[in-house]
């Protein structure tokens, strides 16, 4: 667990690093760019204006070119070489700047004598990297007429300052991402704390297997307090389920003591004084006793160990079955089928008529109908009697619950709690009133549109 959050926490702060790495290069290249945009744009404007008045002044005054000081001058604080060629290419004047040197004659100078187009370039002189701005002579009889006139200047200055700037930003965004890596680590380290007090508790609950404790709270109202209050109902659940296997093993138990005993008893009398007619008929009983209470737990066990099937069950088909018992009678059978495991429903229905014979008066009859109304269908038992007391009724599903009287009565205490137990299964509920135990279920399909039969 412990290695799972340090690599949590390593790839969260990996993340945000990385996050932050790619905002901060995309911010250095866009910055860079946008200033050597900037720079370069500055010298364009200073090379075309400059162009300009040189091309005026070979218009106006052409005998000023003759005078190579009048070509020198910066501008805009910018060392700038200028060249005049007429329009047979020829060079006319040029800035003293450029000593033995002549200015490239590329395509920009070559498009400005042919099409008069003005234009910028990239060039280099001597290994040195310039800006060029080739500007047309209008046509005005002078020598220079129909020239271009040719201005360079050195951009080192912007390369150098553009480098500067990235290894500035550079240097800086990887400070930004350290920086961000470490608030990054530390905040998922605090934000992970209650995760981490969460693990350390479960792992104390594994150790000590004690599903009474619970998980220390948390801030409220976020996702970490949603697990807790998940992972403390769910250890509720193994607490309650502990408790009532704890109580159905006792109850068991308990209930298997009497026969097993009272089996005991019987077979050392019949090893010692013989096997008479009355001890064979208590070794039955006891035996018989010991076998229903062994398949009620068996059954009650299955039930929840398993799902229903999903297959249609005729619960009026199951109603004329059970009828052909001794006082077992049918009242309104609707043909109405729910979905679930046939043998199960077919328990828990016997179940309830079981405890009606039991419970009923003697020699009374037990009746058995099945309702529908469209989406639920109710299997109603009834006997005779006047029901259980409303004490009881609170008790009546209760694994090996039995009344004051039952002492008097066969049964274990877990007919009705399987009636019930299946009844859950199916997506169903039991209910009692009166005398008359009603098992309700969905309804899977309408047998038949045919009038309800009755007995």
């Amino acid at each position: 667990m412990r290695r799972f959050r340090r690599t949590l926490r390593a790839r969260i702060a990996l993340a945000a690093a990385s996050a932050i790495l790619v905002a901060v290069a995309l911010f250095a290249v866009v910055t860079v760019r946008l200033v050597d945009h900037e720079l370069r744009g500055s010298l364009d404007s200073s090379l075309r204006q400059r162009a300009q008045e040189v091309a005026q002044l070979a218009v106006s005054a052409p005998a000023v070119l003759d005078d190579p000081s009048a070509l020198e001058g910066p501008a805009s604080g910018r060392e700038i070489a200028v060249e005049v060629i007429d329009a047979r290419g020829r060079v006319l004047a040029r800035s003293l700047s450029l000593g033995a040197s002549l200015l490239p004659q590329g395509g920009v100078a070559r498009a400005a004598l042919r099409s008069g187009r003005a234009g910028t370039a990239d060039i280099e002189l001597h290994g040195q990297p310039l800006r060029m701005y080739a500007a047309p002579i209008a046509d005005a009889g002078t020598p220079a007429s129909g020239g271009v006139v040719l201005v360079a200047s050195d951009t080192s200055d912007i390369a150098h300052t553009t480098g500067r700037l990235a290894v500035i930003v550079a240097i800086s965004g990887a400070g930004v991402v350290l920086l961000a890596g470490l608030v990054a680590a530390g905040l998922t380290r605090r934000g992970l704390a209650p995760l981490r007090r969460l693990a350390d508790a479960a792992g104390e609950i594994e150790r000590t297997a004690d599903p009474a404790r619970r998980l220390p709270a948390v801030a409220p109202g976020d996702e970490v307090d949603e697990l807790t209050g998940v992972l403390n109902r769910m250890l509720t659940s193994l607490q309650e389920a502990r408790a009532a296997e704890r109580r159905l093993l006792a109850d068991a138990s308990h209930e298997l003591r009497t026969p097993v005993t009272a089996l005991q008893g019987n077979v050392e009398y019949a090893a010692r004084h013989g096997a008479d007619p009355e001890v064979l008929a208590d070794l039955r009983h006891d035996a018989a006793r010991l076998a229903r209470l062994v398949d009620s737990l068996l059954a009650l066990e299955r039930v929840g160990a398993v799902g229903a099937p999903a297959e249609p069950v005729d619960l009026a088909a199951l109603a004329h079955e059970l009828a052909d018992a001794e006082r077992v009678v049918t009242g309104r059978l609707d043909p109405v089928a729910a979905t679930g495991d046939e043998a199960a429903l077919r328990r828990a229905v016997g179940n309830l008529v079981e405890n009606g014979l039991v419970h009923g008066p003697p020699g009374g009859t037990v009746t058995v109908a099945v309702i529908g109304d469209g989406t639920r269908v109710r299997v109603t038992v009834s006997d005779e009697g006047p029901g259980p007391d409303a004490r009881a009724r609170e008790h009546l599903f209760d694994r090996f619950w039995r009344g004051e009287d039952a002492a008097q009565r066969p049964g274990a205490g877990l007919g009705l709690a399987i009636v019930a137990a299946i009844a859950e299964q199916h997506s169903g509920s039991v209910e009692v009133d009166g005398s008359t135990f009603a098992l309700e279920l969905p309804i899977a399909a309408t047998a038949t549109d045919a009038p309800a039969r009755r007995a």
